[in-house]
């Protein structure tokens, strides 16, 4: 028996030492060792399928700081925009994409809006005779400028709020602005001189049982002209003499056209029908 056993340990040795079967077997060696390597890789890869990583906050930095830091933790870089932002220094991010805080896979690529040094020049748009300020200032802002009224006046030959003047970095530019196109730079503040609204009427003054100087300032303030001044024979000091009576007479729900004359009758001491002081 033993004797069997130990030829067919001999006929084994000498099956599997034939060159081409010790061939083949270091081939299946071979192709079973790199089978097993290639799943472990995919086997590593499918893991880590679902693995993510957050995106730092950028913004406010230099692209060359941000690109910097942004590489050493494997992430791509690429400047998508450029923007001018006044007062801004060129090479600023101001936006990035994916936003911070998000989570995406290693390797990702983060793309930059970034500030530039001149600004971007734009065309304003044309100006008509009798053009709102609103309606016009809207389009500015929607085109990235910046509208402003530095002062009003008063016009009767064109209705509240009707642009007359348009200056841009101290020149005015309304006639050019009619006929010709005018580049402004982008963000740049276009300021305005604006109508305001036209009043012919005022209110009726009541100057009785005021000084003429009292009157006087009251018809000031209300666009208003003194007319004839009428003393009787007690007036010694006109500026203190009391007025007691005016024409036209006082109407409280009376109105008068701007610049219109009221005469005034005056009399040195206090009216009695005035009252106590």
């Amino acid at each position: 028996m033993w004797q069997k056993f130990r030829r067919f340990g001999v006929e084994l040795y000498a099956f599997f030492t034939t060159p081409f079967v010790l061939k083949n077997c270091l081939g299946m060696v071979g192709f079973m060792t790199g089978l097993l390597m290639l799943t472990f890789w995919w086997l590593k890869c499918y893991t880590n399928h679902g693995e993510s990583v957050q995106v730092p906050n950028y913004k406010g930095m230099s692209f060359r700081d941000a690109a910097r830091k942004a590489r050493s933790r494997d992430f791509g870089v690429a400047v998508s925009d450029s923007i001018y932002i006044p007062g801004e220094p060129p090479g600023q991010i101001v936006s990035q994409d994916p936003k911070p805080n998000s989570r995406v896979k290693e390797g990702r690529t983060l793309y930059f809006t970034v500030t530039k040094n001149n600004p971007d020049i734009l065309k304003l748009p044309d100006l008509k005779n009798g053009d709102d300020y609103e309606i016009y200032s809207r389009r500015l802002t929607r085109i990235g400028l910046k509208p402003r009224i530095v002062a009003r006046a008063a016009d009767p030959n064109v209705g509240p709020n009707t642009i007359i003047d348009v200056i841009y970095k101290g020149d005015t530019i309304t006639e050019k602005l009619r006929y010709n196109s005018v580049p402004v730079e982008m963000g740049a503040t276009i300021d305005f001189v604006v109508s305001e609204e036209v009043t012919l009427t005022v209110n009726m003054p009541d100057c009785v049982c005021h000084t003429l100087g009292e009157a006087k300032f009251l018809l000031q303030t209300s666009e208003l002209s003194i007319g004839t001044v009428i003393k009787d024979a007690t007036v010694s000091d006109e500026e203190n003499a009391f007025v007691w009576r005016q024409s036209p007479k006082y109407d409280p729900f009376g109105t008068m056209r701007k610049g219109e004359q009221i005469d005034l009758y005056i009399t040195q001491e206090r009216p009695a029908s005035c009252g106590g002081e």
